[in-house]
Order: structure tokens, then C-alpha cells, then sequence
């Protein structure tokens, strides 16, 4: 289902996620399915970026007697970035139990300088080392965002974080693993470049405007 392009990038290119990818580019797409697709995208993407969870065995009675099974046994913390970011979150809740724990991070982009600014950031004053922290974040352009992101968490010392995005291009790429190269970026896609403006090209426009129809 994927194929490794890099040391710690994980390019997911399974037909169904490549083919919600392409619906998202297609500028035709309205809100409610470009919604739908992003969701369905999303899911792919989370199930790679967790396929290096610890688990330990556990039994189980089905209706014809004992069976074998595991139970998930990590501390994980899902982290969208505000506001393109909760899509993400929405399928990660989905499919992950209960017990993960969600903080948001608000961050924007200065225009002008291009550089993350935060505006929201409510995260706990320790966390276990050992937690697993996924930031989600769909457009990996500058880098700007996801490497603020991080650095939170860095900060409270966790000893693996995650990234995840739909699109990545190769100059965000090089901006997290410049600052952080043991961080592990799972894509759907990479792009060509940023364009003067800071965006990806040939992208799919501005994520949170195509998902929430501003």
C-alpha cells in the first residue's frame, strides 16, 4: 500500500487513496464532496501513519470459544492544526479507541513573511515520554506550521512524534527534517514546488476553505 520515497516519508499510493486525492485536486469539486473525499483520504493516511503502534496479545471469547487477539497499549495524542487540520482528526477519532487524546493547536500564516503564527495552543504541562503524537496538518507547503506544531511537543519532551498530511511539498519536507529528522511525515502526494505565493503547485488550493465552503 505505500511506498517509502525517503528515509522517515511515507508515501501512501493506494489506488482508492490516490483516487480520493485526485478528487480534491479537481477545482469542480464542491464542499460537501470535497468533504466526503478529504474524510475517505484521511483515513488511508492514519491508517499507515499508526501501523506502528504497540499492541500486546489479549483473549477474547467468540461465540465458539477462546481466541488470540491484541489490545493497542500506547499513550497517543492526536494534534490538528487548526482549522484544515480536524478533518483529519475526524477520521483519526474514528478509527482510533477512545482513550487518544486530542489537542488543537491554532496556528496561521503570515502572508507577508510566510511564518506560523500561534493563536491557540492549549496543550498539558507533561506528557509520558513514551506517547506517540500525531500532528495533523493537510498541506505541507513552507513547513512553517508543522515545525511550530512540533516544537510544542518537542518541548514537553514526548519521544515520537508524527506528522500527516495530504500533500507535502519537497521544500516542507526539508524544513521538518532539517529541524526535526527523526519526525516521520506521511503523505498522500508530492508536489513539485511552492509557488512565490508559498503554495503548493500543483496543490489542490487552500484545504480549510475547499472543506469548510468559505
Amino acid at each position: 500500500m505505500t511506498t517509502s520515497t525517503k528515509s522517515n516519508v511515507q508515501l501512501v499510493d493506494h489506488p482508492l487513496a490516490t483516487q480520493a486525492l485526485t478528487r480534491l485536486r479537481d477545482f469542480n469539486t464542491p464542499p460537501h464532496e470535497f468533504r466526503k473525499h478529504a474524510l475517505s483520504l484521511s483515513r488511508f493516511l492514519v491508517y499507515e501513519a499508526m501501523r506502528d503502534l504497540t499492541t500486546r496479545e489479549a483473549g477474547v471469547e467468540t461465540p465458539l470459544g477462546a481466541a488470540k487477539g491484541i489490545v493497542l497499549s500506547d499513550y497517543v495524542v492526536i494534534a490538528p492544526i487548526l482549522r484544515a487540520g480536524l478533518i483529519i482528526s475526524e477520521a483519526a477519532q474514528e478509527i482510533m479507541p477512545a482513550t487518544a487524546r486530542v489537542y488543537h493547536v491554532g496556528l496561521r500564516r503570515d502572508e507577508a513573511t510566510l511564518q506560523a503564527i500561534s493563536y491557540y495552543a492549549k496543550l498539558p504541562e507533561k506528557l509520558p515520554a513514551e506517547c506517540k503524537v500525531y500532528v495533523l496538518d493537510p498541506m505541507l507547503a513552507t513547513g512553517g506550521s508543522a515545525v511550530a506544531a512540533i516544537q510544542l511537543f518537542a518541548d514537553l519532551k514526548v519521544g515520537t512524534i508524527n506528522l500527516v498530511s495530504f500533500l507535502a511539498a519537497p521544500e516542507g519536507i526539508k524544513h521538518v527534517h532539517d529541524k526535526f529528522p527523526r519526525v516521520k511525515i506521511t503523505v498522500g502526494a508530492i508536489d513539485e514546488c511552492l509557488n512565490e505565493h508559498g503554495y503548493i503547485v500543483p496543490g489542490l488550493g487552500d484545504a480549510g476553505d475547499r472543506i469548510f465552503g468559505t
